[in-house]
C-alpha cells in the first residue's frame, strides 16, 4: 500500500524560501508519478509540480516555473519541493500525491488532480508579511 507523509510547511515572509518533503513508501515498481498539489481556501486543487519516475520527466505549473524545483532522493522514496521567492499567492495547503501506471505525459497528469490515487495529509504554507 502506498503511503505518503508530507512535511515542511510553515509561515514565511514574501521572498523567503521553503522546502517541502514527502516520505513515500509502498511502490512495487517505478511506473508511477509523484508530485505536489496545493489548495487555497475557496479554490480548486492546483497541480504544482510532478515527476514521472519511469523516465524522470517533470512538469511545473506556469505560476511556479523558475521559482520551484522538484527533486527526489533515495530512489524516489523522498520527494522534495524547493520553493524560492515565495509570494502571498503561494499560500495554500500543499499535498504530496502519487499516481500509478498512467501512460500520459507529466504535464497532463498535473492538470487532473482527480486521477491521483494517493495523497499525503497536507502541510500548510503561509506567506505573509
Amino acid at each position: 500500500q502506498v503511503q505518503l507523509v508530507d512535511s515542511g510547511g510553515g509561515l514565511v515572509q514574501p521572498g523567503d524560501s521553503l522546502r517541502l518533503s514527502c516520505e513515500a513508501s509502498g511502490f512495487s515498481s517505478d511506473d508511477y508519478a509523484i508530485g505536489w498539489f496545493r489548495q487555497a481556501p475557496g479554490k480548486e486543487p492546483e497541480g504544482v509540480s510532478c515527476v514521472k519516475m519511469s523516465d524522470g520527466s517533470t512538469a511545473y505549473a506556469d505560476s511556479v516555473k523558475g521559482r520551484f524545483t522538484i527533486s527526489t532522493q533515495n530512489a524516489g522514496n523522498t520527494l522534495y519541493l524547493q520553493m524560492n521567492n515565495l509570494t502571498p499567492e503561494d499560500t495554500a495547503v500543499y499535498y504530496c500525491a502519487a499516481s500509478l501506471k498512467r501512460p500520459v505525459a507529466a504535464y497532463i497528469l498535473l492538470k487532473i488532480p482527480r486521477i491521483w490515487e494517493y495523497w499525503g495529509q497536507g502541510t500548510q504554507v503561509t506567506v505573509s508579511s
